[in-house]
């Protein structure tokens, strides 16, 4: 096994999640720009650990959020994970779902918020929020139209994330050298054949790997 090969693999990986990483980043700086909120944040839901994580943010609390983990069953957020519907709520104060202490120990309590799930292939992997909209301008159907085109790209995006993380937990652990291993013999095995099939099994140990 080369070193080059494992080098530009993990080269390959680490690229990839930090472009990923930026693409969430900026989708939380246009929706908070469009819908003129004061924030709008990613979460990711961290299955093994049932828990909401702060995967990218804009707005108040981007200094300090990233990372930041809680309960996949608290808040809006959790309802709207787990019941895979957008929500809309004018003032959260009066919302029961809200989880205020929550929001407390982020440093910005919001007085509404829009939030909508990040929906791929049947899996919810995350919420997004809006919060702090202007609050003189009433909601329409079109706003909750243009929220749901900005969770569909978040969610693609955060998908991609978590395919490059889980490549990252592959090259860091124990099945490192078994996984360049089997790319390493396809490419030997096949090399001289050129042939369709040599492709294929090449795209299918790669994809082990992502």
């Amino acid at each position: 096994m080369s070193d080059e090969l494992r080098a530009a693999v993990a080269a390959g990986v680490l690229g990839a999640e930090e472009s990923h990483r930026a693409l969430l980043q900026s989708i939380v700086e246009v929706a908070r720009a469009i819908f003129k909120a004061k924030a709008s944040s990613i979460f990711l839901l961290d299955e093994e650990s049932d828990e909401l994580v702060f995967e990218a943010v804009a707005g108040e609390g981007s200094d300090s959020l990233i990372g930041r983990r809680f309960p996949s069953s608290t808040g809006i957020a959790g309802f709207v994970l787990v019941s895979r519907q957008p929500l809309v709520v004018e003032d959260v104060v009066q919302d029961p779902r809200f989880g205020r202490e929550a929001a407390e120990s982020t440093g910005f309590v919001p007085k509404g918020l829009m939030a909508a799930p990040l929906l791929h292939e049947e899996r919810a992997l995350g919420v997004l929020e809006v919060l702090d909209r202007p609050r003189e301008a009433r909601f329409t159907l079109a706003e909750m139209e243009l929220l749901g085109l900005f969770a569909n790209q978040a969610a693609i995006a955060l998908d991609l994330l978590q395919r490059a993380r889980r490549a990252k937990a592959a090259l860091d652990g124990e099945g490192e050298l078994d996984v360049l291993a089997r790319v390493a013999a396809v490419l030997e095995e096949r090399r001289e054949e050129g042939s369709r099939e040599s492709a294929l099994r090449l795209l299918a140990e790669l994809e082990n790997l992502l």
